[in-house]
């Protein structure tokens, strides 16, 4: 027993754990020195470090949802055939981790129509659940949601309620929701804010569990669970647990935000694993 009560959430809310998976040279602070083209020239470590992450779920018996890029997925289909054996549901984070503010709607098409269908053909199953790359449906581009409606999806995870100089939604609504668009309804997912003097602070995962103290993040979540009786949307990346990777020659800040605290990313995910219960999005559709 400590201050954050019995283990596996009391209130018994249950929380979705996410993994992005991608690369540690594939992310959008790094895209302004690293082009697509030569996405090949880097030596690959997201195999390994996704590997790492299913071996600790396993340990604690949790099953998650892995945001998988379709470029990865034509690389590491035997990884994706795993994730997929191990429980896990396999949801789309497009083709190769384009800005969604960066694409007319019919490149958004295409985009996440051959994503789908890779990682479909790998895992056999539907995929139904999608995350933009570093969060980017914004105000100004919900008509993605009308897109991902007539493609088949029934969930999305991409709209963060905050404000940040690269992506952000501030006002929408922070917990799970039904969004009416043009072509249907889509799910929406948000990753998780705690209420602060009338802001939106972001303790979800990713930076902001490796930057944040681990008391702040649970105490977060628990107050999610308890007093809003809500369920926290978790997420982070493969190449959050590695400390060894490559160093890219990005902006300061870029560089600050992606390598601070790596070393402390698995024993918080190990932490949260023991403290609160998870499971993937695609069990909360009906909820």
């Amino acid at each position: 027993m400590n201050a954050f009560g019995r283990p596996k959430t009391p209130s018994g809310v249950r929380n979705a754990m996410t993994i992005d998976v991608e690369d540690y040279y594939m992310v959008s602070a790094f895209s302004d020195v690293v082009r697509f083209d030569d996405w090949r020239k880097y030596e690959s470590r997201v195999e390994r470090n996704t590997r790492i992450l299913l071996g600790l779920l396993a340990e604690h018996g949790v099953t998650a949802t892995f945001f998988v890029l379709g470029w990865v997925a034509e690389r590491f289909p035997s990884l994706i055939k795993d994730i997929h054996s191990d429980g896990h549901e396999i949801a789309c984070h497009g083709y190769n981790h384009r800005l969604v503010y960066e694409m007319t709607p019919e490149e958004f098409r295409e985009d996440i129509r051959r994503a789908k269908g890779v990682l479909e053909d790998i895992a056999g199953s539907d995929v139904i659940g999608y995350r933009a790359a570093s969060y980017s449906i914004l105000k100004r581009t919900l008509w993605a949601l009308d897109i991902l409606i007539e493609e088949g999806f029934l969930y999305d995870s991409s709209i963060f309620p905050i404000r940040h100089d690269r992506y952000g939604f501030p006002g929408a609504a922070r917990f799970a929701h039904e969004i009416k668009g043009e072509k249907g309804t889509i799910k929406e997912f948000p990753p998780s804010t705690y209420r602060l003097l009338g802001q939106n602070i972001p303790v979800a995962g990713g930076g902001y569990l490796r930057l944040l103290p681990l008391s702040l993040t649970m105490g977060a979540i628990k107050s999610i669970n308890l007093k809003e009786n809500q369920s926290a949307v978790i997420y982070l990346h493969p190449w959050e647990v590695d400390i060894d990777q490559p160093r890219m020659n990005g902006r300061l800040m870029s560089r600050f935000r992606h390598y601070t605290n790596l070393k402390t990313t698995l024993p918080k995910l190990d932490e949260l694993l023991k403290w609160f219960s998870f499971g993937p999005l695609c069990t909360f559709i009906q909820r």
